[in-house]
């Protein structure tokens, strides 16, 4: 961990950002953090390059992991809306997102395009983390079948945590909902052509409540990041 007054280098990609791209300068203060919880306040003492800055750590800061985890499970849109997901979610405050292959998802995954839709999410993640200043680095994790989305409610649930799928046709009002603050939520996305009957029937076998969030019906990739917000508010994350 960085002490006050230690010396740091910020180089590589990042360096090059700082230096070339932001055009940062000698005494000037920069933000600099790990994504996982530690910020350090930096004035900048050198500039070498185009890629390598110098700077002296003037405070660093240790936040705690917040709780509870906000985890969203993100039906595959298609296009490029699943980079907006994932932007707005970490904007937003979640603390991991989980691509899902749905039955009824436009878009489909397979073999390297797995791989490279994942690690696209991520770098989307650390990128908006940057932007928002987020101490944390939300995860993205592997690509999830249903059968992995129901065994991730089922011990949400058994962990004492709460479990909630959106769906337009729910009685069960998001606003009206108080989320356990003892376990995660998790927080379920279908894709545009909605969920299909078996998976709920899935989902409600694992735990979940079904949840609507009001008379309008938002696109996929806007959905989560709405109820994700209703939900930091609920259980105070946003206080």
């Amino acid at each position: 961990m960085p002490e006050v007054g230690g010396a740091l280098v910020l180089d590589g990609p990042e360096g090059r950002h700082a230096v070339s791209v932001r055009r940062i300068g000698v005494g000037e203060t920069v933000l600099l953090g790990d994504g996982a919880g530690t910020v350090v306040t930096a004035e900048a003492t050198a500039v070498v390059g185009r890629d390598r800055l110098e700077a002296r750590a003037v405070s660093v800061v240790v936040h705690p992991a917040p709780a509870p985890r906000v985890v969203v499970v993100q039906a595959l849109p298609k296009g490029e809306r699943g980079d907006l997901s994932v932007e707005l979610l970490t904007e937003v405050g979640v603390d991991a997102v989980v691509p899902w292959s749905a039955a009824r998802s436009v878009a489909v995954w397979k073999g390297e395009k797995a791989s490279r839709g994942t690690e696209k999410w991520r770098t989307t993640a650390r990128e908006a983390a940057k932007q928002s200043r987020r101490a944390f680095v939300p995860e993205v994790r592997a690509l999830a079948s249903t059968a992995d989305v129901v065994a991730l409610l089922r011990s949400t649930v058994a962990g004492g945590g709460t479990a909630l799928v959106l769906h337009e046709a729910a009685s069960l009002r998001m606003a009206s909902l108080k989320p356990s603050t003892s376990g995660d939520v998790v927080l379920v996305v279908g894709p545009e052509g909605g969920i299909a009957d078996d998976e709920l029937a899935a989902f409600a076998d694992a735990g979940a409540l079904t949840a609507r969030l009001g008379p309008s019906v938002l696109r996929t990739s806007t959905a989560g990041t709405v109820a994700a917000a209703v939900v930091l508010a609920a259980v105070g994350r946003w206080d």
